[in-house]
């Protein structure tokens, strides 16, 4: 597959700002920030850990629709509100990724909306 492919979860979020959860090009799957958000009812957990679940639930559902495994994510970029929240986070993450083991960066940073506790940008590629 060489041309380029929009995923959509749907999100009020990506018609207000004007992207796409993800974009495939070629064996590669480019996923924009997911937040901890249902995306269906748009109900956000209290807690980062629940946050980060739901993340990680949209990231699936995500690479499913553009046809790559999770074995194929190879970058990841974690943002997360405050340094507190870190810890709570971090076994999520490792038993989402913990196979896996990406090129990852975390950014201590405000995110959109107060709520937001964590944010998660992924980089897929599919191929040898």
């Amino acid at each position: 597959m060489t041309g380029r492919r929009l995923i959509s979860t749907g999100s009020p979020f990506e018609a207000q700002v004007g992207y796409s959860r993800a974009v495939v090009q070629g064996d590669w799957c480019f996923v924009s920030g997911i937040t901890g958000y249902d995306y269906a009812t748009m109900d956000i957990p209290k807690d980062i850990a629940a946050q980060a679940r739901n993340c990680f639930a949209t990231l699936k559902g995500v690479l499913d629709e553009a046809g790559f495994a999770h074995a194929g994510i190879v970058r990841v970029t974690h943002i997360v509100r405050d340094r507190a929240l870190i810890d709570p986070l971090l076994p999520v993450l490792a038993s989402a990724l913990g196979d896996v083991r990406p090129a990852a960066t975390m950014i201590v940073a405000e995110l959109m909306e107060p709520e937001m506790l964590y944010e998660l940008e992924v980089t897929a590629f599919r191929g040898g």
